[in-house]
């Protein structure tokens, strides 16, 4: 649990919101507050530091802008303690299951969507099909440690029995293994959006709250489109990398 408040100092040109980040990163940093540590309720706490609840909400505001805390609404939310950011590669080509496998967190899937529907456009050109022709789409919550991580929604073209396979592990082991059709290269595109409604109630966060969209289209060894994807990721929650380096002559 968080430990005493500090007693603001006025008059230093500090603000008093900031003041409050630097007592509840410094608790963080300590070990009083852990990841998952659930923070008092605005009221309480403003009333032991002798704030407005307007300055409270400003520092809580900048340390969730910034990943340290994640702010859940509802009765049964509050402020909590981020888990660290979860570092994901798109270097090479490793799913979210590996990904996380790599960062030491289990992977957890809730499935929204397994279905075979009439390809939408941007599908049919990705997986080199006609538009409305029948493809497999599969929508999933990913999760890691306590929070939802990601929205993922997939087309796969219409293979046999793929729905009624095991849908909440790795999708891309399940395209190896079972059709030969391991994923081998990849086209992504990142864009920053918003999230919508439906989009911030399975992520836990407000509509508005900034999301990181990845575009993908998976290809197999011989060029076969295996997978166009559309994936929604908390970027409190996940920072992404991408390595890169030099293979001729540097330019100027």
């Amino acid at each position: 649990m968080v430990g005493t408040p500090p007693e603001l100092e006025r008059g230093t040109g500090v603000p008093a919101h900031v003041q409050i980040e630097r007592w509840l990163l410094d608790s963080i940093d300590g070990g009083e507050l852990a990841p998952g540590d659930r923070l008092p309720g605005e009221r309480e706490l403003a009333g032991r530091l002798g704030v407005s609840r307007m300055t409270l909400r400003q520092a809580l505001a900048t340390l969730e802008r910034d990943g340290v805390l994640v702010r859940v609404p509802g009765r049964a939310g509050g402020a909590f303690v981020a888990e660290p950011r979860i570092e994901c590669d798109l270097t090479g080509l490793a799913g979210f299951t590996e990904q996380m496998r790599r960062a030491h967190l289990r992977a957890e899937a809730r499935i929204l969507v397994a279905a075979t529907v009439p390809a939408p456009r941007a599908a049919a050109e990705a997986l080199r099909v006609e538009p409305g022709a029948p493809v497999h789409e599969v929508v999933r919550v990913r999760s890691a440690g306590r929070w939802p991580v990601a929205l993922e929604r997939s087309f796969f073209p219409s293979l046999p029995g793929f729905l009624g396979q095991d849908l909440t592990g790795s999708l891309y082991t399940l395209l190896a293994g079972r059709y030969d059709l391991e994923p081998r290269t990849a086209v992504e595109h990142l864009a920053p959006v918003i999230a919508r409604p439906e989009e911030a109630a399975e992520l836990g966060i407000e509509p508005g709250t900034p999301l990181m969209l990845i575009e993908r289209t998976a290809y197999a060894a011989d060029g076969t489109p295996v997978e166009f994807a559309r994936d929604l990721f908390r970027p409190d929650r996940v920072r992404i990398s991408v390595r890169s380096g030099v293979t001729g002559p540097a330019g100027s």
